[in-house]
């Protein structure tokens, strides 16, 4: 059982550190699961989508070309201006600061969630409260869209662990539509019945 999720100051000291951490703009494993992730979404565009942990706003990026209106957070400011740089003047793209799930906007109207590589930066509790979250804010035929590295860690989650937590909150109100693993990711993709 995690106890604890990862403070916002280990994110920040990150970002602060490299501007690129995870070598999201540049690595070919991270362009080919970014295009992965897009394509999982080609079949139907978000009117309203979260994108929580935006990092540097490179898949926020390639999000916005399938989104009207995507809301961005990011618990680092460092990042978070990072990703305000990248796609300034795109105006269906929103940033905002917040810890989710504890802190986060008022989410209402969503028909697609994306969490890419977080999940498992949470604690249990915050887990259950994630889904709790996502299932008030998430319109009926909304997705949610989890991709998460599957390597050895030392978060508070494994992938596998965080995703089946999340399951366990959600199940009541999704439906698989995809379930895939890559040999370093899973990619899980659930709608709203």
């Amino acid at each position: 059982m995690a106890e604890r999720s990862l403070p916002a100051a280990y994110f920040e000291g990150i970002f602060a550190e490299d501007a690129d951490p995870w070598d999201l703009a540049s690595s070919p494993y991270e362009a080919a699961k970014f295009d992965r992730t897009i394509a999982a979404l080609s079949e139907r565009r978000a009117a309203f989508a979260l994108e929580v942990g935006c990092a540097g706003g490179v898949l926020t990026e390639r999000l916005s070309a399938v989104c009207d209106r995507l809301l961005a957070i990011e618990v680092s400011p460092t990042a978070l201006e990072r990703a305000r740089q990248r796609l300034s003047g795109r105006r269906k793209v929103r940033f905002a600061a917040a810890a989710f799930p504890r802190d986060c906007p008022v989410l209402d109207g969503l028909d697609l969630v994306v969490l890419s590589e977080v999940a498992y930066y949470w604690s249990d509790v915050d887990l259950d409260l994630a889904a709790q979250r996502i299932a008030d804010g998430l319109v009926d035929g909304g997705r949610v869209l989890l991709v998460h590295w599957t390597g050895e860690t030392d978060y508070p989650q494994t992938a596998d662990d965080a995703v089946e937590r999340l399951w366990l909150g959600l199940s009541n109100l999704m439906q698989v539509e995809l379930a895939e693993r890559h040999p370093n990711y899973r990619l899980d993709l659930w709608s709203r019945r």
